[in-house]
């Protein structure tokens, strides 16, 4: 009894303690914390968006057309930051545009992680012919431009942000499997996962249950950095009317709507350009921040 009794106490002493350790680890990264802060805003932003934003995105008000913002002459209180071409409040847009492009970031980042993993853990494991073959067609997917293939698949499929999202994500999907799998290969010669093995432990487990874990440090620093680059890409693709469709609120059909007038207004074309790159060069300093306090090489003393 009163062996069980110092083991919960244990357990409950090293969990505090190591996630004290990733913090002080982390937040030494001042960077790193603006990142966090910032992402931290963002998701806020998103969650809130009906609440925060003070009318429909979609809206279009009669006869207010391309307002300037507040502090630019000829501008209406009603519209802090200005209304675009055809009479829709731009801070409406840009607040539901913070949710659509997590949402995108969110999406991407699981589908790839999930599917790149797998790929990543079945060619680490079984090596042979079965790992060529993955490890064959991750270099025919990554030796593409990641935007020429993107917009082949959209090609292939139909406009859509559906469609936009799966083609990032199978963009996105080497990265995943290469890292696994080099994670993977140093991990299973190792004494715990022979041990697991002779246990009985079959292939699955030993997948899932006993190398996955010791995988996930460079994952959780590469989804952070890819959630960046799904968010860019997805601008990227909704600029060249690949991506979410008008009048869907996004960032980079903001901007591709609004091209036309960049010389005239160019608060319509900066604001969503704004948003976009705050958000990217976050999540770009808070991955940094992740490597640092997750790599043990990488840790300050």
């Amino acid at each position: 009894m009163a062996a069980e009794i110092d083991q919960k106490t244990s357990h409950q002493v090293i969990v505090p303690s190591v996630f004290a350790e990733f913090w002080r680890n982390f937040s030494r990264n001042k960077g790193a914390l603006v990142g966090f802060f910032l992402i931290v805003a963002l998701i806020i932003v998103a969650i809130l968006a009906d609440l925060l934003a003070p009318y429909d995105p979609a809206y279009q008000f009669e006869g207010r057309f391309l307002l300037p913002p507040a502090w630019v002459e000829g501008s209406m209180v009603d519209h802090f930051l200005g209304t675009d071409n055809v009479g829709r409040d731009i801070l409406s847009r840009l607040i539901h545009g913070a949710r659509l492009s997590l949402i995108i970031g969110l999406i991407v980042v699981t589908l790839s992680l999930i599917f790149g993993v797998s790929l990543g853990l079945i060619a680490g494991y079984f090596g042979g012919w079965v790992d060529f073959m993955i490890m064959r067609l991750m270099d025919i997917i990554q030796a593409l431009p990641s935007l020429l293939m993107a917009l082949v698949i959209i090609a292939i499929l139909e406009k859509s942000l559906t469609n936009a999202m799966i083609a990032i994500s199978i963009t996105v999907l080497p990265h995943y499997a290469r890292l696994t799998r080099a994670a993977v290969i140093s991990e299973i010669n190792k004494e715990y996962v022979i041990a697991s093995r002779v246990a009985g432990a079959g292939s699955l487990r030993l997948m899932l249950i006993t190398l996955l874990p010791n995988c996930l440090p460079p994952l959780i620093v590469q989804a952070t950095l890819s959630f960046s680059s799904a968010i860019l890409d997805a601008a990227a693709l909704g600029f060249l009317g690949y991506g979410a469709q008008p009048p869907t609120a996004e960032w980079g059909t903001m901007l591709s709507e609004a091209r036309s007038f960049i010389t005239q207004h160019p608060w319509i074309v900066t604001l969503p350009g704004l948003c976009i790159l705050i958000t990217v060069l976050a999540f770009n300093l808070m991955g940094d921040g992740l490597r640092d306090a997750l790599d043990p090489k990488l840790k300050r003393t």
